[in-house]
C-alpha cells in the first residue's frame, strides 16, 4: 500500500520511508511511526512522518 492517504496510517505501524537526500537515489529506510506532520489527507509524494529513531521522510510503503 502506498503511503499517499494520511488516513492510511497510524502512529506505532511498520513503513519504509523516502529521506529528502536519498528522493534522487530512492533509497527506502524502514522504520516505525512515531508523528504524522503532513496535515493534509492526501500528498502526492507520501505522506511525511517523523519515525521512532527521529528521521523524517515520504511513507513510500506501508508494511503493516
Amino acid at each position: 500500500m502506498s503511503g499517499t492517504n494520511r488516513a492510511d496510517i497510524t502512529l506505532g505501524m511498520s513503513v519504509n520511508i523516502v529521506l529528502k537526500q536519498d528522493q534522487r537515489s530512492g533509497k527506502l529506510t524502514q522504520g516505525v511511526v512515531q508523528k504524522l506532520l503532513t496535515k493534509s489527507s492526501f500528498h502526492p509524494h507520501g505522506i511525511k512522518v517523523r519515525l521512532e529513531d527521529g528521521q523524517v521522510g515520504r511513507v513510500q510503503e506501508i508494511l503493516e
